[in-house]
């Protein structure tokens, strides 16, 4: 098979589906599609390509999920977009790439961005401009240049346990380090304070947690994702206008060309057994087969009242989801702009709360019209991994302290209007979990599970996750009716330097701390 035009990387891998496995029916089958975010629409498009007959549920009133967008009224009679905030479209998110390219060939709707510094409170600052793409040359020009990483400091560095960065694969990873937190990795590496808080803590708290609750595995493989294992570099793209707008809306006009329906507004409360198909949802129809793809407290919820679902393990697990700890999105509608040599994107390090600052009106075009008419700025602030039960009165004022601490000109911006997202609902992947995590399949062989909370068994992450997920999901059902599945493409599935992986297993256990293999317990 040719390469996608997405796929730059020659290391980049070809994940050929399963050759179908099951008789092809008679008739085209019905499936239905819990949840309408990126994993659901990556499954929808996938089976509704091959002819199934699709119907997407999505509770909220718009398609896109943790990416879904809509309309707000500020004070001054503006009409302007809100979402849950700013999110990267790295170039190695390959999966979810070729689901927007379906809609959107060229992917006009993005817009690059060609450098994010990241900014530490005690002055440190990195950049990833002009960096080599390809690895090991990234890292070690990065650590060559950067003022994070002091020279007598990485002298301190644990090599035997930052080689283990260098030998990523999956599952295999999981096994080795699953049982440790990233915290835990961090400190047996003695990476530089600084270097632990720019090249690796700031991409962490990406998943929504702080490095004491975020497997070792999980951090190894996104830096195997995003810096190790993938010659595309960290550049990423934005959508250059409202996720709906840009993203969702076309893709889902996309799906009607091929008969599929999304229908937003319409929670599934339950699925039980049919008369006439094998699954029931009450006040929905009748489906051949289900994907699970609501995120993890509409997962958990749905199979709690779906006492017919699957069997006692496999609901157990589901029970056993976690939810990440909450994180805010705040963003200000400024009466003055921030000064114009202030990035599109800043991430942040020891900051309390504070892990980035966006400035919407350097990439979006509804927000660049706003401060082209008004004079003034958009304002983006995010803060991850808040203490649960949080005051989120305080957490805002806490956010908007810290952020005039990084840009001092906020201080004498007039607030036009704000709005403000509190949420919980992102999936936590704590020490030992790996194993207990469900994946794509289930007891029922026509119940099948998506989304970013699920085992692929490939490195990604995040979005790229949920894509991937989504067609794994359309792919299982594909093959149990006798038709054609759909090619993934994954950065490499392991370390890209041979020697480098050699290195590594010789190195496990070769000094106190180091990582090594041991058995994943299940969590308890």
């Amino acid at each position: 098979m040719s390469r996608p035009v997405d796929v730059r990387d020659r290391l980049a891998e070809e994940v050929p589906p399963a050759p179908p496995a099951g008789p092809r029916t008679a008739e085209a089958p019905e499936a239905a599609v819990v949840g309408g975010g990126i994993a659901g629409l990556a499954a929808a498009c996938g089976l509704a390509e091959r002819g199934v007959r699709v119907t997407v549920f999505e509770r909220e009133e718009s398609p896109g999920g943790r990416l879904r967008g809509w309309e707000t009224a500020l004070a001054d009679g503006s009409r302007a977009a809100m979402d849950r905030g700013f999110h990267a479209f790295f170039r190695q998110y390959y999966n979810l790439r070729g689901l927007l390219r379906r809609a959107d060939p060229a992917l006009d709707a993005l817009i690059p961005l060609a450098d994010y510094p990241l900014v530490h409170r005690d002055g440190p600052r990195d950049r990833f401009s002009g960096l080599p793409a390809t690895p090991p040359w990234n890292a070690l020009v990065l650590a060559a240049t950067s003022p994070s990483f002091p020279p007598l400091d990485l002298a301190r560095v644990n090599v035997p346990a930052a080689l283990q960065l260098l030998d990523v694969d999956v599952p295999g990873v999981y096994e080795r380090l699953d049982h440790m937190s990233a915290r835990d990795l961090l400190e047996a590496i003695r990476f530089p304070p600084t270097a632990r808080h720019l090249a690796f803590e700031v991409f962490t708290r990406s998943f929504f947690a702080s490095t004491d609750r975020l497997s070792a595995a999980e951090l190894a493989v996104m830096f195997h994702l995003y810096f190790l294992g993938s010659a595309e570099g960290l550049v990423f793209d934005v959508p250059r206008g409202p996720f709906p707008e840009s993203l969702w809306e076309p893709l889902v006009r996309y799906l009607a060309g091929l008969d599929a329906k999304v229908r937003t507004g319409v929670p599934v409360e339950r699925v039980g057994p049919g008369s006439q198909r094998r699954f029931a949802l009450p006040g929905h129809g009748e489906f051949d087969a289900v994907v699970l793809a609501a995120d993890v407290p509409g997962t958990r919820s749905l199979v709690a009242a779906s006492p017919g679902l699957g069997d006692a393990a496999w609901r157990s697990r589901i029970a056993r989801l976690e939810s990440a700890p909450p994180f805010l999105v705040s963003r200000y509608w400024l009466d003055r702009p921030v000064r114009p040599h202030r990035p599109a994107f800043l991430g942040t390090a020891g900051y309390p709360t504070l892990d980035n600052i966006s400035v919407l009106e350097r990439y979006r075009d509804g927000e660049r019209e706003w401060a082209d008419r008004t004079g003034g700025s958009v304002v983006e602030l995010h803060a991850y991994a808040l203490p649960e039960g949080c005051d989120p009165d305080r957490e805002r004022e806490r956010l908007w302290e810290q952020a005039v601490a990084v840009y001092p000109e906020l201080a004498s911006a007039g607030v036009v209007d704000a709005r403000h997202e509190l949420r919980a609902d992102c999936p936590l992947f704590t020490p030992g979990s790996y194993r207990d995590r469900p994946g794509t399949a289930t007891p029922d062989p026509f119940l099948v599970m998506a989304g970013d909370h699920v085992r692929t068994g490939l490195p990604v992450a995040l979005m790229e996750r949920a894509a991937a997920g989504g067609l794994l999901a359309a792919n299982a059902l594909l093959s149990r009716w006798g038709l054609p599945g759909h090619t993934l493409w994954t950065v490499p599935r392991r370390g890209r330097l041979a020697p480098a992986r050699a290195l590594a297993r010789l190195s496990r256990g070769a000094s106190p701390g180091q990582p090594g293999k041991r058995p994943v317990e299940r969590r308890r």
